[in-house]
């Protein structure tokens, strides 16, 4: 059974948010501040976590940044707060996905489903990606099409599966240097941009049904579409 983690100090958003999910099947843990939360899942099995911002003992910043040095479990934070630079902070610590209360809960439902989903898909060593397959057992691209499959430079497969393995995600340029060259590298962290040209040179939207999205200011997120 898939296991979320609600983290807010106010009791009547963590019961709200524990009642729909538990409709959908998940078994949902309450807790009421970071020190709290970041115990629990250093000793328990955690899928997702539900994390707001504004809590004592403990930020929701302070707790995101912790979960996310500790792996890569989804992280949706929900806050009372919707200004563009609380977002990408929120971004830049790891956070997944945002939410802004007041909220629909069928919306965060949806979210969450969409997080678990993506995680899933990150976890493997092969994705599907438009019209190619990406293999990281053997860093082989195949073609649906045609059949036949190719290798590439190892730092645009690395970096090319690490987008497709979460659609949608929005990821920084230094999240992306640290998964990729890691944390030692200490080149341009504009590289990244010369290796996604390379991409989109490489893979045409509509003939393999993705592309490489730019956020300006913010990083980049991969897109797949169908014809």
């Amino acid at each position: 059974m898939t296991t979320v983690m609600v983290v807010d100090d106010e009791a009547h958003i963590r019961e709200l948010v524990r009642l729909y999910l538990e409709d959908e099947g998940m078994e949902v843990v309450e807790k009421a501040n970071g020190e709290e939360a970041w115990q629990y899942y250093n000793n328990q099995t955690v899928d997702l976590v539900v994390l707001d911002i504004m809590m004592p003992r403990m930020d929701g910043w302070e707790l995101c940044r912790r979960l996310r040095e500790a792996g890569d479990k989804p992280i949706l934070m929900i806050t009372a707060k919707g200004e563009p630079m609380e977002r990408i902070k929120g971004f830049q610590l790891g956070t997944d996905d945002y939410l802004v209360k007041p909220f629909e809960p069928m919306e965060l439902v949806m979210r969450v489903k969409a997080l678990l989903k993506r995680y899933r898909i990150s976890i493997s060593k092969i994705v599907k990606l438009g019209s190619v397959t990406l293999d990281q057992t053997s860093y082989q691209i195949r073609y649906k099409d045609s059949g036949l499959s190719e290798t590439i430079p190892l730092k645009e497969f690395e970096l090319l599966f690490t987008l497709a393995s979460h659609p949608g995600k929005l990821f920084t340029r230094d999240a992306l240097i640290e998964r990729i060259w890691g944390y030692e590298y200490d080149g341009d962290s504009r590289t990244i941009d010369t290796h996604v040209k390379r991409l989109r040179e490489r893979f045409y939207p509509y003939e393999h049904h993705f592309k490489i999205v730019t956020l300006r200011g913010l990083g980049y997120r991969l897109e797949v579409y169908s014809d």
